[in-house]
């Protein structure tokens, strides 16, 4: 609890939910949830077409650019980096989630 204060008093709400989100435990049904979140506010997808077996490119028309820009919003979101051999296996969201859930670290 007084990590918990110090983080209130020192950021805004906004800061605090990031930083705090990185301590908690996810459950994997979660992590899909905030992948497919983070995926579904990123302006160049289209969440109509957005399902976890979308590829990138076929099917959500993501150029490498866009790939990277959302790759970052995944590592921000999870608050780990994602090394640039790794994210070149990563073609859907799928991917992306068994990814995260081979970390251990990042859920229970």
């Amino acid at each position: 609890m007084f990590w918990l204060n110090i983080c209130i008093k020192r950021h805004s709400s906004k800061k605090f939910k990031v930083r705090f989100a990185a301590h908690v435990h996810l459950t994997m049904k979660a992590v899909e949830e905030r992948i497919m979140l983070v995926l579904s506010l990123y302006d160049k997808i289209d969440p109509k077409k957005l399902t976890l077996d979308s590829d990138f490119v076929k099917d959500l028309g993501l150029d490498s650019l866009d790939f990277v820009e959302v790759i970052m919003a995944i590592e921000d979101e999870f608050k780990f980096e994602i090394p640039d051999g790794d994210s070149d296996n990563i073609k859907t969201p799928r991917d992306i989630y068994q990814y995260i859930c081979d970390r251990k670290d990042i859920y229970e």
